[in-house]
């Protein structure tokens, strides 16, 4: 039975509140066609242009955080949510949506709060084991809460409250999109490569980058090994030279469109310890050296990568542990070690929640009950 849902999916700017999202309106298509679905954010080019790849619809509002510690600053960012929020209305009333689900980031928080003040159906989801400043202001205006980490602080625990997981987007289908093109390298890896993946998610890290390349410097072996390397924009020349010069077996990009299927082959993967991507190396059982960044908000990322460490599900660095020595030795007891990485791989899952896009499609649907 067709449900002809209008749903809004607020936040985005990053790929760690934007991927998910997308994953929810891909199960939400694919459970009902004949959803309406926008999304509303930044006018940030990262996220306009990977909305226009998946093929949805984007508006967006002014979407900044308050700050400023003088009263003139102060009034001013209380302006500009202000305009915000009567952007939102708008927005809203014209889509004529039943459901906001908002994903994080400051522009999700004049979506939702509209949604309340319009009596519509709303609902947060919280990546990580610390929630953002904007959900935690969020989390008692928003009918439900959906959540990634039973230790998730901050959230009601109460029947509304429900643990998910990330959700996590499906491959695109388009079998000649060129952008694809640099994934293709994946043919090149053998069997008896061993596949390192190095990500600093959507927008590159300075410190991954410049230690994997100080410890791929310092590595005795190599022809074994195949690099693939997530740069960022401004590093990308300059890793690619890197190994270039080395003869390494590599494929660096700014920014790789179909993360899953490369982390479907990887040995080892060191990235950032944001929730999307620890959501997805759990659900695959990935081992991982996990590098949160320092400067998150209340460092979440480092919350995130502890609740794996202790479990002994992954290797944590902190940044400013960080060095070629520290990565390059880490990298070594687990590339020589196999059976390490079999119990890392297999604690790892024990955390995945493969299903958490389909478990919130179904409940703005209306088809699916969630339990706690």
């Amino acid at each position: 039975m067709s449900t002809h849902k209008h749903v809004i999916i607020a936040g985005g700017k990053t790929g760690g509140h934007l991927f998910p999202g997308i994953a929810v309106a891909q199960a939400l298509k694919e459970k009902d066609p004949s959803t309406s679905i926008l999304f509303v954010g930044t006018n940030a080019p990262f996220e306009t242009q990977i909305l226009s790849r998946y093929g949805f619809a984007h508006k967006s509002i002014l979407s900044k955080p308050i700050k400023g510690k003088n009263i003139v600053a102060k009034a001013w960012s209380a302006g500009l949510v202000c305009i915000s929020l009567i952007q939102a209305l708008v927005i809203i009333i014209g889509f004529r949506a039943d459901f906001i689900l908002g994903m994080g980031g400051f522009s999700s928080f004049a979506l939702v709060l509209a949604g309340r003040i319009l009596f519509r159906d709303t609902a947060i989801h919280e990546q990580n084991a610390f929630p953002g400043m904007t959900n935690r202001m969020l989390s008692n205006i928003a009918r439900t809460r959906f959540i990634c980490f039973k230790q998730t602080k901050g959230m009601p625990e109460n029947e509304t409250t429900f643990l998910v997981g990330n959700p996590i987007r499906r491959p695109l289908k388009h079998a000649h999109d060129p952008v694809r093109t640099n994934e293709r390298v994946l043919d090149q890896i053998t069997e008896n490569d061993f596949l390192i993946l190095v990500t600093g998610g959507s927008q590159g890290a300075v410190s991954i980058n410049g230690a994997f390349m100080d410890a791929v410097a310092m590595m005795k072996e190599t022809k074994q090994l195949f690099i693939i390397h997530q740069t960022g924009k401004r590093a990308e020349a300059e890793i690619r030279q890197f190994y270039d010069t080395r003869n390494i077996r590599h494929n660096a990009a700014a920014f790789f469109h179909d993360m899953p299927a490369i982390q479907d082959r990887a040995d080892l993967v060191i990235s950032r310890a944001g929730a999307g991507t620890i959501s997805e190396l759990c659900i695959k059982g990935k081992p991982a050296i996990l590098v949160p960044y320092p400067h998150a908000a209340d460092d979440h990322q480092t919350a995130n990568a502890t609740s794996l460490a202790d479990q002994d599900a992954c290797i944590m660095i902190p940044d400013k542990d960080l060095t070629g020595e520290t990565l390059l030795a880490a990298i070594e007891d687990l590339r020589h070690d196999t059976k390490k990485r079999a119990r890392m791989a297999a604690t790892m899952k024990q955390f995945g929640m493969p299903h958490g896009a389909d478990l919130i499609a179904g409940h703005i649907l209306g088809v699916d009950v969630l339990k706690r």
